[in-house]
């Protein structure tokens, strides 16, 4: 741990100034730095608060259910959420719900966690997939216990921590009071890097569960477009948008489908992204800018944060996001959820084991580039959406709320390392 501190203190001058100059491009606001800092907390808080962090929009969605039920049966609780992005923050604002906080995360750094810990006082630490961060868990550990769910870690990461930091992964388990893994290749891992037995605890998906929330009755601009014909490509990333518009457009010309719904993972890119559709020479709509799609509209770009589910629902098909760069793939288990059928292309880092047993199930398109996924949306039929739809509703499990929130409402009331 004296080594990391040291790495970590020669690397906040970097820190700080990648998020001075964040902010003078607009990504952050004035306030980035102080709460980056720990230095935006305030100075003492009377009501009892759990600190929860999950890195972006992704992450805290799907432990929405779990913030209201926790809000729900403890009526004298707040919570502090931290994040890592603007987006998040922004989307966590406007969820407005009462005794709860959110600011970016501190540094990762003995100062700016120190300061954090000091003003929000929270008594459990709650970190969400992939968040391991020694510092944080380390002096989160001292005052309550800290728990992981939705954790996840690939071979690839375990790997590199048996490589390169064995007894700081050995450290941060160790002061864990509680697992819960999505999946049984990440149980494992976490095990064999030090995790104790006693600490595991049931395994859940988050994402399984997340479409359930946000997901009423909104202004529906394609009404009048059957929802075979409309395709979503969900949460996209940098060099996918271009792909899977010629992918649409072919499909279009072909008769199969009429809309695209594209929606990026940051909807900051929705310039760059309505350059490449104007280049295309289609009509589209932007959701941001309130336009009303006509009859002409071939895409309709969803630049909104929180909206994710309405485009499932609308959509005979989704095309997911992540899956055609090295991001390693987003959710299969909301579209599916809400009946629309998956395409995913190469990258499935994320969920290898659900798109796995989608794939061997026959209840997903797997395509490995541009001309695959061109040639599967030109050859999908309505009946194939229902089908595969089916099946994919079939293949990914739902539920296990009752038993995670269970064992963590169990360790939330234990005292730290310190009590």
């Amino acid at each position: 741990m004296r080594l990391y501190r040291f790495a970590m203190w020669l690397l906040l001058p970097a820190l700080i100034g990648w998020t001075v100059w964040q902010s003078l491009r607009g990504r952050f606001d004035g306030g980035a730095l102080r709460e980056r800092l720990g230095r935006a907390a305030p100075t003492g808080t009377a009501m009892r608060r759990v600190w929860l962090h999950g890195a972006s929009n992704g992450e805290l969605t799907s432990v929405r259910w779990l913030v209201l039920r926790l809000l729900e049966d403890h009526p004298g609780l707040g919570l502090v959420i931290t994040c890592n992005s603007a987006s998040a923050r922004a989307m966590v604002r406007d969820w407005q719900l009462d005794r709860v906080a959110v600011q970016l995360a501190p540094f990762d750094s003995a100062g700016a966690v120190r300061r954090f810990l000091a003003g929000w006082q929270p008594t459990a630490l709650i970190t969400v997939e992939n968040e391991l961060w020694p510092e944080r868990i380390a002096q989160a550990a001292a005052r309550g216990p800290v728990a992981l769910v939705g954790a996840r870690i690939s071979e690839g990461s375990a790997r590199n921590w048996r490589r390169f930091a064995p007894k700081l992964m050995q450290e941060m388990l160790a002061a864990v009071r509680l697992v819960s893994a999505q999946d049984a290749g990440s149980e494992a891992r976490f095990v064999s890097l030090g995790l104790p037995q006693t600490a595991v605890g049931p395994r859940m998906m988050l994402k399984s569960v997340g479409h359930t929330v946000g997901a009423a009755a909104q202004d529906v601009p394609f009404a009048a477009v059957p929802r075979a014909r409309c395709v979503l490509a969900a949460s996209t990333h940098e060099g996918e948008d271009a792909l899977i518009l010629d992918a649409f457009l072919a499909a279009r010309a072909a008769g199969v489908f009429d809309v695209l719904i594209l929606a990026p993972r940051h909807p900051r890119r929705a310039p760059a992204i309505a350059g490449l559709i104007a280049a295309r020479g289609v009509a589209f709509a932007t959701r941001s800018a309130g336009e009303v799609p006509g009859a002409d509209t071939a895409v309709y770009l969803a630049d909104t944060l929180g909206e994710m589910a309405l485009w499932y629902g609308m959509a005979g098909t989704t095309v997911i996001g992540g899956t055609f760069g090295d991001a390693g793939g987003h959710t299969p288990y909301e579209p599916a959820a809400q009946g629309s059928a998956l395409l995913h292309g190469p990258s499935i880092a994320n969920f290898t084991e659900s798109f796995a047993a989608l794939d061997a199930a026959g209840a997903a398109i797997a395509v490995a580039d541009g001309p695959g996924l061109t040639a599967a949306l030109c050859a999908i039929t309505p009946d194939d959406q229902a089908r595969l739809a089916a099946a994919a509703q079939a293949v990914l499990p739902s539920g296990g709320e009752a038993a995670l929130l269970a064992a963590l409402v169990k360790v939330l009331d234990q005292p730290g390392d310190n009590g």
